[in-house]
């Protein structure tokens, strides 16, 4: 099994508390998160973007994997997620994902790609979590006082 660790710290209440965020891989460290990235435009990230660019990611990988069985490989591929949130009920929840995708491969018709494309949607790791996929989520929880 792959093992892979994002982790949040968070201090304050909802509205001006502040958060940050990193990636083990170190790709991005302590980058800074909050009601104001959230639901306004203020600077840093939030968890909606985040998982727009893992759907978009992991798609696009996908996407390539699939191309290579009808031996084509893509020159490019370039997958935008926008990740929808909206109110629901007393909260806010996901309520789509939309992947905007543009391919650059030799030697395929539009067919075959499009063929690909709806697989990958379907096939790739983050799509089938995002669904109700299998995944088991589990958590260890420790009250510091």
């Amino acid at each position: 099994m792959i093992n892979k660790k994002g982790s949040a710290k968070w201090s304050g209440d909802l509205k001006s508390g502040t958060g940050h965020v990193s990636m083990e891989s170190g790709a991005f460290k302590d980058q800074p998160y909050g009601f104001n990235t959230r639901f306004e435009d203020g600077a840093g990230t939030n968890p909606e973007e985040m998982i727009g660019a893992a759907h978009a990611s992991c798609f696009s990988m996908a996407l390539s994997m699939i191309l290579g069985q009808h031996d084509a490989t893509p020159d490019e591929i370039a997958t935008t997620a926008t990740v929808s949130m909206d109110k629901d009920g007393d909260g806010f929840a996901i309520k789509k994902i939309h992947l905007d995708v543009t391919g650059k491969v030799p030697g395929i018709d539009e067919a075959t790609f499009m063929e690909a494309a709806n697989a990958a949607m379907e096939g790739c790791p983050i799509s089938k979590l995002l669904t109700g996929g299998s995944a088991e989520i589990t958590m260890d929880a420790k009250f510091v006082s």
